[in-house]
């Protein structure tokens, strides 16, 4: 099972470490990126998160799906995998 959860309708100014903080509640968490703007370095309301154990990820997706996370309810599910083949043409 992949063990990357997909985080929605985050707050413009949340951190990794907050991020990072409540997901470790649920169990061992071994990696967050919330995603930013390149421009403005403001979150831009998305993130990804790595939990250690399948059974971690399925609680984490379980019992924060729709939590009250600073003032937003938060999307939580499994991350769909990027298939899609990197484009590499040869001169």
């Amino acid at each position: 099972m992949n063990s990357k959860i997909y985080v929605g309708n985050l707050s413009y100014d949340t951190e990794n470490s907050e991020l990072e903080t409540l997901f470790s509640t649920i169990g061992a968490v071994s990696s967050v990126n919330v995603i930013k703007d390149r421009d403005t370095g403001r979150a831009r309301g998305f993130g990804f998160i790595e939990m250690e154990s399948p059974t971690d990820t399925e609680k984490a997706i379980t019992n924060l799906h729709d939590k009250d996370f600073k003032g937003r309810n938060l999307v939580v599910n499994l991350a769909k995998s990027d298939n899609r083949k990197s484009f590499n043409p040869r001169y």
